[in-house]
């Protein structure tokens, strides 16, 4: 049985909300169903396959072809399955995930795994700004799950992040982990300015010397025997974090935001010998 794959016919000039799609709405659907069912296009709404076309029936591997920048609410709220991107996808990618996978081949725009609860986020372009953050308005953002970045992301990544693991291969932008209570965010690129602005509790794991506020303090060199254990936990991930040549276990430790509870932690690889 293959996946159920929607190729878009064209690049519609609105948004489309892509909300409706994902595994537990369409599993129980026949074909005539699902290509009659109505996506919201900027103020009107179109019907699916007036956008896409069909193909396949198997709503537990989900494949969107042609996807651009304009298909938001990819995967919102999926629970099991996957869901394959072949090129960008829009905001809200995995808004409120609860299980399941997606893989997008290109970039995604802002709040791509926004609130999302569990599962695995994998792009392999970049990421717009509040990666894995809370909507606006609320104090929860990313509570469970995986987020991998194979590329850059903006600002706010992990913004009042409460659980679960935020993963940048490339630079992170300003106020990186703000807010953040609880949870991990690696950068293995540079990161911008205010990193762990107001952060509460959590880990921000760096591989480049970050530019931290005062009210950061610095507890000095350590050697922690949970870093090999969050490592290993990376070795089934198709990316840099799995190769033995990122893990280290050495660090720098800086204790903050002190102008908070002053609970989180920003742990630097040292590299330079004598350590």
């Amino acid at each position: 049985m293959s996946g159920l794959t929607f190729t878009l016919k064209y690049r519609p000039d609105q948004r489309v909300d892509m909300s409706p799609l994902v595994y537990q709405k369409l599993a129980k659907l026949e074909p005539a169903e699902i290509a009659s069912l109505t996506l919201q296009n900027g103020k009107r709404k179109s019907r699916v396959d007036e956008l896409f076309g069909i193909s396949g029936s198997d709503a537990t591997n989900m494949v969107i072809k042609n996807s651009f920048g304009k298909l938001d609410f990819i995967g919102r709220e999926l629970e099991g399955g996957s869901i394959k991107i072949e090129g960008d996808a829009g905001a809200y990618l995995g808004l409120g995930m609860k299980s399941g996978a997606i893989k997008v081949s290109g970039n995604a725009d802002i709040f791509a795994g926004c609130e999302m609860k569990n599962g695995c986020l994998e792009i392999a372009g970049d990421a717009g700004d509040f990666l894995g953050a809370a909507l606006p308005g609320n104090k929860m953002g990313m509570k469970g799950g995986t987020i991998l970045v194979k590329g850059n992301a903006g600002e706010r990544a992990g913004d009042h992040m409460r659980r679960g693991n935020i993963l940048i291969e490339g630079n992170a932008g300003d106020y990186c982990g703000s807010r953040m209570t609880a949870g991990t965010i690696a950068v293995m690129g540079q990161t911008g300015q205010y990193l762990g602005f107001a952060m509460r509790r959590g880990t921000l794991l760096l591989w480049n010397p970050p530019a931290l506020s005062a009210s950061f303090n610095d507890c000095g060199a350590h050697t922690l025997s949970f870093l090999p254990i969050l490592f290993a936990s990376f070795k089934k991930l198709n990316s840099r974090f799995a190769a033995a040549s990122a893990a280290f276990n050495r660090v720098q430790r800086y204790a903050g935001d002190m102008s908070e509870m002053g609970r989180g932690e920003v742990l630097v690889k040292i590299t330079h010998p004598g350590f």
